[in-house]
């Protein structure tokens, strides 16, 4: 464990919250932090002790938030909600992600405006600690008044129920309970409400996809930049002066990073006076349009951070003669940036979809199909087939979730986000777009094989190397299933990143951008 992150009071990045999540980093409750929960915990009791009438702590929830609930019953009131909103269908979401929302609420609740035990922030900790992952299901929030039935799941450990991950192992709660010598919690006066009411399912599959879409942005540019060089592209329309005039930070840094990795090529430098005029739009235009992914990634990471430093729960507690109940819950915040993040994420397939096909046609001095025996060889003809396949079926999940809205709660909840939906969505985008590269990886070193006894840039010839070492040439039909399954193991596990990384620092070429980090 290299360092400590401080629950409530530090500020909770995206890659602080994955490090935690990765066993990196420890999150802990300092004793700021601990004071400020206890405070507020004893503003929770004096509330039910004066009767005085405020939301889910002694009253009843959504329409029946007019129906007072006895000071003896209050407890009961917070483990009856945990059961009643345990309503998940569908299968279990990703063990990370069901951590990364555990982690998220703690950061929430630790800062002191939630009413809850200590006790129960240190017993969430400790299921983080221990990788003892609660099973959620991956459908049944509506994303607004918190995204109550993953919560209540995520949450149901606590009180003895549900169901865990342990060691990969999926058993009941009560039974991992006594294997750890572990009693349920008895939990007080709004502590269930506090435990399911806020964006964390949302927040969760954000905090990944700002991850996951970064890593794919990354790779456009990589695999786009053999593309060119297979296709004999120009680097022109990367001069930085071309972007300084229309200066979008995505585009000024897409066309940064391409003209950096092209710079000192033989075989762009093969064909500076050739009479071809410009290229098609899929190798000149990178940097709109791998640019203005990026903008929605950079959006989608600025919103992401601001929620994972937020309190949204409700009743929010200032003190027991000043409570708001309000709508921090609701997910629209990040609803609409993941949707939007959705269709950047499927132009970056739509994109290099185009670039396969543009390989394939036999131009430029490329054999068609990238095979110099085609007829009896249909060569690269059917992977195409896959790209666009990919590409229609991330076409269909672009629908924008936060554009609908189905009321709850007997009209109480008469507007809600669908953030659920859209954030879940965005991750079948990019599972697609994963293949779409590797596909498109298996088009460009084949095209730049064609090139040889010219070489590209150190990085470019590190990735086609790399490709080389589990992919040999295409000479002959095969199994290409093969090949782009490789491929895409090879783009999932970071080995394409980590060699383009390398080779990029033991050159001295800056690939990076601070403004675009995670950190």
């Amino acid at each position: 464990m290299s360092s400590i992150f401080n629950y409530g009071t530090d500020h909770l990045t995206i890659g602080i919250c994955l490090d935690i999540a990765a066993g990196k980093t420890k999150g802990i409750i300092n004793a700021d932090a601990d004071e400020a929960i206890r405070s507020s915990w004893r503003e929770v009791e004096k509330i039910v002790h004066a009767q005085h009438p405020v939301y889910g702590i002694n009253t009843g929830f959504g329409p029946l938030c007019d129906t007072r609930i006895s000071e003896a019953d209050t407890s009961l009131l917070q483990s009856n909600i945990l059961k009643s909103h345990s309503v998940g269908v569908g299968k279990p979401i990703p063990q990370e992600i069901a951590k990364l929302m555990m982690i998220s609420k703690v950061q929430a609740l630790a800062q002191g405006y939630s009413g809850v035990a200590p006790e129960t922030l240190q017993r969430i900790i400790w299921h983080i600690d221990h990788n003892i992952i609660p099973v959620v299901p991956e459908k049944g929030s509506v994303g607004a008044s918190g995204d109550l039935a993953p919560l209540s799941h995520l949450f149901l450990p606590l009180i003895g129920l549900g169901e865990v991950f342990e060691n990969g192992e999926r058993i009941p709660a009560g039974q991992l309970l006594k294997k750890h010598n572990l009693q349920p919690l008895v939990l007080g006066p709004k502590e269930g409400l506090a435990l399911i009411n806020g964006t964390q399912f949302i927040l969760a599959f954000a905090v990944k996809a700002v991850q996951r879409l970064d890593d794919a942005l990354n790779r456009a540019d990589l695999i786009g930049a053999l593309s060119l060089e297979g296709l004999m592209g120009s680097a022109r329309p990367f001069d930085a002066r071309l972007h300084a005039i229309r200066p979008f930070k995505g585009t000024k840094m897409v066309a940064d990073r391409l003209f950096t990795l092209l710079t000192g090529s033989e075989i762009n430098s093969s064909h500076v006076n050739c009479d071809r005029v410009q290229d098609p739009y899929s190798l000149r235009c990178m940097p709109q349009v791998h640019g203005a992914s990026r903008n929605a990634w950079l959006h989608l990471k600025e919103l992401t951070e601001v929620e994972l430093n937020s309190v949204t729960d409700n009743p929010v507690i200032f003190n027991a003669d000043d409570t708001i109940s309000g709508g921090n819950f609701h997910g629209q915040p990040l609803a609409l940036p993941l949707d939007y993040a959705t269709v950047a994420a499927a132009e970056l397939g739509n994109i290099a979809d185009r670039r396969c096909y543009l390989m394939s046609e036999g131009r430029y001095g490329l054999p068609k199909l990238l095979t110099q025996n085609a007829g009896l060889n249909s060569g690269l003809m059917i992977p195409q087939y896959t790209t666009a396949a990919l590409v229609t079926e991330n076409k269909t999940l672009c629908f924008p979730a936060s554009a609908d809205s189905v009321p709850t709660s007997l009209g109480q909840e008469d507007h809600v986000s669908m953030g659920s939906i859209s954030g879940r969505k965005l991750h079948q985008v990019i599972d697609n777009l994963e293949y779409i590269q590797a596909i498109e990886l298996l088009y460009a070193a084949q095209a730049v094989d064609f090139r040889r006894p010219l070489k590209s840039t150190p990085v470019i010839e590190a990735i086609h190397a790399k490709v080389r070492e589990h992919v040999p040439h295409i000479q002959d039909d095969r199994v290409f299933a093969d090949d782009i399954n490789n491929l895409h193991q090879l783009i999932t596990n970071g080995s394409l990143q980590a060699i383009a990384n390398e080779t990029a620092i033991n050159h001295h070429i800056n690939l990076s951008h601070d403004e675009f980090g995670i950190y």
